[in-house]
């Protein structure tokens, strides 16, 4: 505590009084104009104001930012070099425990992270701007030539199939790249990057920043075998023969969908499908005709977290004639970033809060409305969350000509689609050892939303990084006994 206190009174190690400095979060373009475009909406830092942010960080004894990163990121050493002025030791200090700094300070929820935990936030100042001096440092590493290739010291002669190329199976591909394992990362898509790429829109994450991560992958020698869906273009089997470890990587994709009185098979678009339409778009291919569309359209997006914000705030950008997000719980209970509902209502979104779909109106074969219903918030029970009630008579109808299903996602039939005896929890996620990533068959991982379900990418990254650790551990074991 004496530590804490003595700092708070020098303000940290790079900038006396800085925990008094005001906190300033990156500007933002105007709505009005950052709703024409997909391109990110914060503006860059400039030297001075990022090395100022940064001096904020009082260098606290118990670094709870740290504590609440799921990397574990070295968080008051980098902010400490950036406050110095030294971002390229601060990058490397960085890049040390994250796989990925530059998409990580862009998406992650650091208001309920690092930000969220910040010892200036908990004990009444504003925290300090975590994720945007993280970005910052790593755009400059980027634009620096800091990042160094990936050339390891020596190759392992073994390989490596890494299944999807999201952010736990690229996390895995660059730690097992490093120590000399030829890595071939197979995946269903025409592009590499999983939802970092297909789901994520470009007003949060440009594309260009994601693969400038896989071209470096691609430049250190890792392979991306595209187009190609495991358990259909290729067995497990054969992915079993071909390599001496098999890490399942490929995230949940299966929408959750809505349960109501009115809904067919064609009244509603998922919101990945809504998501990847765009993200085609904006990757340079051409507008696919049949796809689902915003423009002129009164649209309800029904659910509330961070995968319907993402659709709000594209509908916006195609041109919606309304936009409402449809969210059972109030403001204080919606699990979505706060940052983004507010970047969502500064772009003309409109929220009804405690409000759950009820049904879906139609006249002929085309939907109109949703007919919802209030609810309320009941008591909460010993450690347990608000559940909700709906309110009598309360029902009110929301014009709708596209209805966004926004409702999470689960696991997809993996067992039936690999045919290869994976073990599955009952949440039908892939089953793994205690503690660790090894499934039910030898040889073969699993790590990231596979595994945990659907979470948050930071997790995905450092399921990425630990499976790598334990199959590194596993090969080597395995190379030993061969050489008894």
């Amino acid at each position: 505590m004496f530590r804490f206190n003595e700092q708070m009174q020098k303000g940290g190690r790079s900038n006396p009084g800085g925990f008094l400095i005001e906190q300033r979060r990156l500007e933002k373009q105007p709505a009005e104009l950052r709703v024409r475009a997909f391109t990110e909406i914060t503006l860059k830092p400039t030297a001075d104001s990022g090395t100022v942010q940064a001096s904020r960080c009082t260098d606290c004894g118990v670094p709870f930012c740290q504590n609440a990163c799921p990397l574990q990121n070295n968080i008051p050493d980098w902010l400490a070099l950036s406050a110095d002025g030294d971002l390229r030791e601060a990058w490397r200090v960085a890049s040390a425990t994250s796989t990925m700094p530059e998409i990580c300070g862009r998406i992650c929820p650091q208001d309920r992270l690092c930000e969220g935990a910040c010892t200036l936030q908990q004990s009444g100042w504003d925290g300090v701007t975590i994720g945007s001096v993280e970005a910052w440092i790593a755009d400059a590493a980027f634009d620096n030539g800091w990042v160094e290739p990936i050339r390891p010291l020596a190759e392992r002669g073994q390989s490596v199939a890494v299944v999807g190329s999201g952010p736990a199976g690229l996390a895995a591909a660059d730690r097992l790249r490093s120590e000399g394992y030829a890595v071939v990362v197979y995946d269903r898509h025409d592009r590499a990057g999983g939802l970092l790429t297909y789901g994520i829109p470009g007003f949060k994450l440009e594309k260009r920043i994601v693969q400038r991560r896989i071209d470096r992958l691609v430049e250190g020698g890792v392979e991306f075998v595209l187009n190609t869906n495991v358990g259909v273009d290729v067995t497990m089997d054969e992915l079993r023969s071909r390599h001496d470890a098999v890490l399942l990587a490929m995230g949940v994709y299966q929408a959750r969908t809505l349960a109501v009185p009115g809904r067919g098979p064609n009244d509603t678009v998922a919101a990945l499908d809504f998501l990847i339409a765009q993200n085609r778009v904006d990757c340079g291919d051409a507008a696919d005709a049949s796809a689902p569309h915003a423009a002129g359209r009164d649209v309800v997006v029904v659910g509330g977290g961070d995968t319907a914000m993402d659709c709000v705030r594209t509908a916006i950008r195609q041109g919606a004639a309304s936009v409402v997000c449809l969210y059972r719980r109030d403001r204080e209970n919606m699990p979505g970033s706060a940052r983004e509902v507010q970047n969502a209502e500064e772009e003309g979104v409109r929220f009804e809060w405690l409000g759950a779909p009820k049904a879906l109106m139609s006249k002929g074969e085309a939907v109109v409305a949703v007919r919802a219903q209030r609810m309320a918030l009941t008591e909460a029970s010993a450690g347990g969350r608000r559940d909700i009630a709906p309110v009598p008579g309360s029902d009110f109808d929301l014009p709708a000509d596209l209805v966004i299903e926004a409702l999470g996602f689960e696991p997809e039939a993996f067992a039936e689609q690999l045919d290869a005896g994976l073990g599955l929890t009952r949440w039908n996620t892939l089953q793994v050892a205690r503690g660790g990533f090894a499934t039910t068959l030898p040889g073969v991982f699993a790590a990231g939303d596979a595994v945990r379900g659907a979470s948050l990418v930071v997790w995905a990254v450092r399921d990425g990084q630990d499976a790598a650790a334990e199959i590194d551990r596993y090969l080597r074991a395995r190379t030993e006994e061969a050489a008894a």
